[in-house]
């Protein structure tokens, strides 16, 4: 406080508590954010980098949440082709429609 101040004026975020209960939880579990780097952080940079992503060629938050919805949907059906092989999920696709004499004909 400098002399002319009688008092100090502080202002406080309305969500500033939000915060400190994040920061505590963090503070309890310091491994949660290499768990989360782990798991989430690859795959959204792995996404990033396969299609290039530097920015949403839509506009508006529901038309972002479509495009980043397919990019992922694409994604996780990579993952499932190279996890479980293209024989495998055929298949497994032909086995669990309603009609398998059909289905097991075109496979």
């Amino acid at each position: 406080m400098t002399e002319k101040a009688s008092h100090k004026h502080m202002e406080r975020w309305e969500h500033e508590a939000v915060i400190e209960r994040h920061k505590q939880r963090m503070a309890q579990a310091p491994d949660s954010m290499r768990k989360r780097g782990a798991l989430v952080e690859h795959p959204f940079d792995t996404l990033k980098h396969r299609v290039s992503m530097h920015h949403f060629l839509m506009r508006g938050l529901e038309k972002c949440l479509s495009e980043f919805s397919l990019m992922v949907l694409g994604y996780n059906f990579a993952r499932v082709l190279n996890i479980l092989g293209a024989d495998t999920l055929r298949d497994y696709c032909a086995h669990c429609s309603g009609n398998t004499l059909i289905n097991e004909a075109q496979a």
